[in-house]
């Protein structure tokens, strides 16, 4: 059983956060600084886009390092990408700063951006907002942190829950951000997760990159990976369990389950967030050969922009569904393929069609709807979360940067 909380990553033991307004933006809050009172385990996964930005750069020479990490500070507004070697520079000009700010190792620390493509980093205002955020550290910043780390997002993403591990209880907490540039493709935005679990950094990793492949690697809003994405993951043993030292036994087995719960629940707000988006879609792909086939199936229907912006039209339109599912790239007999919208059946075997028009409006007039597709081919099953694609959205991307 899992225990709701409200107060996002500063939930678990030990961790404070702040969230303040540097002048990369005009107004709003642009800067986050996460921070643990003791250095925690890190566990980390990043875009696989071939173009990175510098703070991914620094951070994975920082995560390679045995020390543990303190602190993480992230700026929005500015991607500090496709920035070269002053890009560079002044990531690990920020690094130190804070550092020093926090009294803390320089390894102990890791940096992240987000904003707009081939900008400097601005370097003075970052680096007040850095003196600024150390004195506004709080067990009641995640809500700050979670504005700050906002980009055309319209709302901030928190959560946080608690589980018990054999009599001892534990609490994870994460915030994220992403509404745009985001595809099922590791990573897919920016997610910082904490934990007070006493557990060893292979096993914490493992759990990240599993966690992260069944939630925000099965949403997507526009098919774009971004130069920025990261999700990383702190924990920093102050809840004193028992040390999660394996992936066998009930311990791992109950904080995997949690995370997993919580990433997936942060996933979906990304999704429900979507540039310009109306409507959460669940893809949900059944009677598979494999979770591998399944997997394949529903993302490639949840990115299909004909799928999406029918959703938005409210149009039962199954053959678009059906043309996903061919170019997947999986086997499958056409024929023994069924879809539903909600619970309304809309193609049955043998290209059986016979259902009301009505019936399948009423279901995509909702906010919340599921697509099921079985392919009648196994047992196993996967789902993807998209949602519609809108005016809006080209409206919003046509003036990201004015």
């Amino acid at each position: 059983m899992y225990y709701e909380l409200d107060n996002g990553i500063t939930a678990p033991q030990g961790f404070l956060t702040a969230g303040v307004h540097c002048g990369i933006k005009k107004a709003k809050k642009d800067l986050a600084l996460i921070y643990s009172a003791v250095p925690a385990v890190a566990a980390a996964v990043f875009t696989t886009n071939r173009v990175v930005a510098a703070p991914v750069m620094v951070d994975k020479i920082q995560l390679g390092k045995t020390h543990g990490i303190q602190a993480i500070v992230i700026n929005s507004g500015n991607a500090n990408a496709c920035t070269g070697e002053r890009g560079l520079n002044d990531a690990w000009t920020v690094l130190r700063a804070t550092a020093r700010s926090l009294g803390i190792s320089e390894d102990s620390v890791l940096v992240s951006s987000t904003g707009v493509i081939g900008q400097y980093l601005p370097m003075g205002k970052i680096l007040v907002g850095v003196d600024q955020a150390v004195p506004a550290l709080g067990t009641e910043g995640s809500a700050d942190a979670a504005y700050a780390i906002m980009t055309t997002d319209t709302f901030p993403k928190q959560a946080a829950l608690r589980v018990p591990l054999e009599g001892t209880e534990v609490t994870i907490g994460a915030i994220a951000k992403g509404s745009g540039m985001i595809a099922p493709n590791m990573a897919t935005m920016l997610a910082f997760v904490t934990s007070d679990a006493a557990i060893a950094p292979e096993i914490l990793q493992h759990a990240l990159r599993q966690a992260a492949d069944r939630s925000f690697n099965r949403i997507s809003v526009d098919g774009d990976t971004s130069t920025n994405d990261m999700v990383v993951m702190l924990a920093n043993g102050l809840a004193n369990n028992r040390p999660i030292t394996s992936v066998q036994g009930a311990s791992y087995q109950q904080f995997y389950a949690a995370m997993e719960y919580l990433l997936v629940k942060l996933a979906k707000m990304v999704v429900v967030d979507g540039e310009g988006a109306t409507k959460l879609v669940e893809v949900r792909v059944v009677g598979a050969p494999n979770e591998e086939t399944a997997v394949r199936a529903a993302r490639s229907i949840a990115n299909s922009n004909l799928v999406k912006t029918a959703i938005h039209g409210e149009d039962a339109n199954w053959g678009r569904v059906l043309a996903a599912l061919g170019y997947s790239g999986i086997s499958f007999d056409a024929e023994q393929v069924e879809i539903s919208f909600g619970h309304v059946p809309i193609l049955r075997k043998k290209y059986v069609i016979d259902f009301s028009e009505e019936d399948a409006k009423e279901v995509l007039r909702q906010k919340d709807i599921t697509i099921t597709v079985a392919l009648n081919l196994g047992s196993a099953e996967a789902s993807f979360w998209t949602c519609d694609l809108s005016k809006e959205y080209v409206a919003i991307n046509a003036n990201y940067r004015s």
